[in-house]
């Protein structure tokens, strides 16, 4: 299947096309550290969206660290930057292009590893979800199939034995599994990949890393195109 990463749209909430509106006005230097924001009806006023939407935006940036709200007081600019923002609210404001790039490094690193460190418990989950994942393609489940393909490569995380990895690749999976969902309208690609998988699988069991690494490139690139 084809695609052309520039016209995938990244679709966004009101709230947080407000939020990064708002945020490039703060990058922009409109606002001090420890300045007070405009109050809600001239936030309203500016960006011409309802209370709720003002509210909602807010939030965001406020759990992304930029902002601090203070009851009763008013809302204030915590930092100008973004570089404490958590790292589920970073890959949800990533456009496709950067999300499979991340993924496809992510996949790579952690197929590496599992050929090395991976147990026969480990073995026994990633066999249990590839085979759901080929009964579920020849079914014709999309949504089955993405779930399966999904936990088969995070049992492939968790044989790493590396948390950190396992976290990212947990909280980029909720994004890729949304994404999935609207590049994939059938299971065909996920039955002319099957094989690919299947051979990633017995690398990893043969704790061959040079191969388990050259195999997911090749998946990653067959389910792109």
């Amino acid at each position: 299947m084809m695609y052309n990463m520039d016209n995938f749209i990244n679709k966004k909430s009101l709230a947080e096309e407000v939020a990064s509106r708002l945020q490039e006005q703060i990058s922009l230097g409109h606002y001090k550290i420890n300045e007070k924001l405009p109050i809600e009806p001239e936030l309203m006023k500016s960006f011409g969206v309802g209370r709720s939407t003002i509210r909602e935006a807010i939030k965001i940036l406020a759990n992304s660290g930029l902002l601090r709200v203070q009851q009763g007081v008013g809302t204030f600019l915590e930092q100008a930057s973004v570089s404490k923002e958590p790292m589920d609210q970073r890959l949800k404001r990533a456009n496709m292009e950067e999300l499979d790039e991340v993924r496809r490094l992510i996949e790579m690193k952690i197929a590496e590893k599992a050929a090395i460190k991976r147990s026969s418990k480990d073995i026994v989950a990633m066999k249990r979800h590839l085979q759901e994942r080929k009964e579920t393609a020849k079914a014709g489940l999309v949504e089955a199939c993405i779930d399966a393909d999904l936990r088969f490569h995070l049992a492939i995380a968790e044989a790493a034995k590396n948390a950190i990895l396992v976290d990212i690749y947990k909280s980029a999976t909720v994004h890729l599994r949304k994404w999935f969902l609207h590049l994939y309208p059938d299971t065909r690609v996920f039955i002319e990949s099957q094989h690919y998988h299947e051979q990633l699988l017995q690398s990893i069991i043969d704790q061959d890393p040079k191969k388990a690494w050259n195999l997911v490139g090749k998946i990653v690139g067959h389910m792109d195109k």
